[in-house]
C-alpha cells in the first residue's frame, strides 16, 4: 500500500496546489476481484481493464511474492497494452509483471532491492538497475516505498515545471526531490562508528562477487584496510566473521533465486560461488534448517516465473486476456542467525495510475 498511496497522492496534490486537473487516475481490477492489500484495506470502486485503454500511461504495483499474482491474462492484457503504444510502468515489484510480459526487452528498469538478484538470473535481456526510480523511453519504474513519490514529482516537474514539484515536496514535508542518478542504499548496520565505510565496501564488494568470491585479504586490501581490522569490524558491527557474513550472503542469494526462479538448483549452486552441489546443500541446511529441495517441496519455490529468459514475443503472441492470482500472506521465514538486520518485506497491494489519465492494475 505504501507504493501505491505514494505515487497517487503526488497526483491528487498536484490538482490542489495549482488549483487545476492536471492529472486524473483509475484503479482497475481483473474480472470483479478486490482482494485486500495486506495490510487488510480495500480500494473500492475500481474499474474494469477496459477503462485503461484511454489512459496515457498504465502502471502495475506488486508487493511480497508478485510472482503468483502474474497470470497468463495480466502478462496478455500487457503485452496488448504495449501494442496500443502506451507507456507502461511498475512501482515495487510490479516490474516482474512488466518483465514476464517480455515488454522490458531492451530496457533500463527499477524493482526492489530484494527482487534484483533473482529477475536478473531469470531475465538477461532487461536491465535492471539499482537507482530508485528509471524513465526509460516509455517505460517508468520505481523501486518501492517512499520511490514511487520520488518519481511522480519527478514526472510533475518534467510535465509542469520545478515550481510545481517543489510546492508538493513542500506539502509533504518532503527534504528533498531525488532524481535518476539516486541509488537504492541496501540495508546497513545501525549505529556505527569510525570505519564504516570500509566496512560498507566490504559489505558491497562481497555482495557483487557472489558466483565468483573474493578471498578475503582482497576484499580488505580493496577496502583500504587490514585483513584484521576487516574482522574486527564485523565483530564489532555484525557479530560474525567477514568468512560467515559472505557465506550468509551467498546462501540468501541462494534462497531468493530458489524462491523466485524455476533454474535447477545446480544452476543456483554455481550462481552463488559453491564448487559442489554437496557443499551447498550442507551449508544450505545449517543455515535454514532444511535443503534446497525440501524448500522448494515445502513452496518457497512455487509460483516461482520462467519465461524464456525474458525472450521478445512475436506479434502472434501480444494479445489475449487477464485475471490476477488470490492474496497470499507472506510465508514466515524460518528463525536463522542474521548477520545484518533486514527489512519487513514490501505488501502485496492493490494498484493506481497516473499522469494525464493514468492507471494502474489493482493486484491482489
Amino acid at each position: 500500500m505504501i507504493a501505491f498511496a505514494n505515487a497517487v497522492e503526488v497526483l491528487r496534490m498536484a490538482n490542489l496546489t495549482s488549483r487545476r486537473e492536471l492529472y486524473t487516475w483509475t484503479v482497475a481490477h481483473v474480472e470483479g476481484r478486490q482482494t485486500p492489500a495486506s495490510n487488510g484495506l480495500v480500494l473500492a470502486g475500481a474499474a474494469e481493464l477496459a477503462a485503461l485503454d484511454r489512459c496515457d500511461m498504465v502502471f502495475v504495483c506488486g508487493g511480497v511474492e508478485v510472482q503468483k499474482a502474474i497470470s497468463d491474462t495480466v502478462v496478455a492484457d500487457l503485452r496488448r497494452r504495449d501494442g496500443l503504444g502506451q507507456t507502461l510502468g511498475g512501482l515495487c515489484t510490479g516490474t516482474h509483471a512488466l518483465a514476464v510480459a517480455g515488454v522490458l526487452d531492451g530496457y533500463r528498469c527499477a524493482v526492489h532491492w530484494e527482487n534484483l538478484t533473482a529477475l536478473r538470473e531469470s531475465y538477461p535481456h532487461v536491465d535492471f538497475a539499482q537507482e530508485v526510480f528509471v524513465i526509460d523511453r516509455r517505460r517508468i519504474t520505481a523501486s518501492g516505498g517512499v520511490a514511487p513519490l520520488h518519481m511522480m514529482l519527478h514526472l510533475v516537474r518534467l510535465h509542469h515545471g520545478h515550481k510545481l514539484a517543489l510546492a508538493i515536496s513542500e506539502q509533504f514535508i518532503v527534504d528533498r526531490l531525488r532524481d535518476q542518478s539516486d541509488q537504492q542504499k541496501l540495508p546497513q548496520p545501525e549505529f556505527v562508528g569510525p570505519g564504516y565505510e570500509h566496512l560498507v565496501e566490504a559489505v558491497e564488494l562481497m555482495a557483487a562477487n557472489v558466483e565468483e568470491p573474493l578471498p578475503l585479504s582482497e576484499i580488505a586490501e580493496a577496502a583500504g584496510i587490514s585483513l584484521r581490522q576487516l574482522e574486527r569490524l564485523f565483530h564489532r558491527y555484525y557479530q560474525v566473521t567477514p568468512a560467515q557474513h559472505y557465506l550468509s550472503l551467498r546462501l540468501r542469494r541462494a534462497r531468493e533465486l530458489l524462491s523466485h526462479t524455476s533454474a535447477p538448483i545446480m544452476q543456483i549452486t554455481v550462481a552463488c560461488g559453491f564448487q559442489t552441489a554437496s557443499h551447498f546443500c550442507k551449508a544450505y541446511r545449517a543455515l535454514f534448517g532444511h535443503s534446497p529441495s525440501e524448500h522448494r517441496r515445502q513452496g518457497g519455490g512455487q509460483g516461482a516465473v520462467h519465461v524464456g529468459k525474458g525472450r521478445s514475443r512475436t506479434p502472434a503472441e501480444r494479445g489475449g486476456l487477464i485475471e490476477l492470482g488470490e492474496r497470499r500472506e507472506a510465508p514466515v521465514p524460518a528463525p536463522v542467525p542474521m548477520p545484518m538486520p533486514m527489512p519487513m518485506p514490501m505488501p502485496m497491494i492493490p494498484l493506481a495510475d497516473m499522469a494525464r489519465g493514468a492507471a494502474m492494475y489493482a493486484w491482489a
